[in-house]
């Protein structure tokens, strides 16, 4: 039973992650189209969210730039002509994506260049570094020999004056 349950569980979960904004008014009759618009959608920010695409949002933008993606395929745009449509009126924030420009160079280049000297830094902190070398002679001398085996034998060591 409890294996049901959690079977279950699994199952509701996944179906509750891939839910979407979208509502039943506005799927194109077109299965081909509405495919388009889906996957446009998933590409386009939400500019009220701003973290979620606007297949993902419930906010009234968000539903208002998705029947704009579907009224441009109905219209017989291609992909690239609507992408280009919304970054007109929006401006390049309205892709969850940016485009790799000159413009956006700094953006997509900051990552890796801050990984990499991140790990530069450590390589050359680790090579600085001393390395650990264990004593060869690391042995006691006779005052810290008896001073241990008082230690040991639960006898309080006697004090040097």
């Amino acid at each position: 039973m409890r294996r049901l349950l959690a079977i279950l569980c699994l199952f509701a979960a996944i179906g509750l992650s891939a839910a979407h904004a979208v509502l039943p008014d506005e799927v194109m009759s077109d299965p081909a189209k509405e495919a388009r618009a889906r996957n446009l959608s998933r590409e386009l920010r939400c500019m009220v969210c701003q973290n979620q695409s606007i297949d993902d949002s419930e906010a009234p933008l968000a539903r208002d730039l998705r029947l704009l993606v579907r009224e441009r395929i109905a219209a017989g745009d291609s992909d690239s002509q609507v992408i280009d449509f919304l970054v007109a009126r929006y401006g390049e924030f309205v892709l969850l994506k940016p485009r790799f420009e000159p413009q956006t160079l700094l953006l997509w280049l900051v990552p890796p260049l801050v990984f990499l000297g991140g790990g530069l830094a450590l390589w050359m902190n680790a090579r600085r570094r001393p390395k650990a070398t264990p004593q060869a002679n690391a042995s006691l001398t006779a005052q810290e020999e008896a001073r241990l085996a008082a230690l040991m034998s639960g006898e309080a060591p006697a004090e040097k004056s």
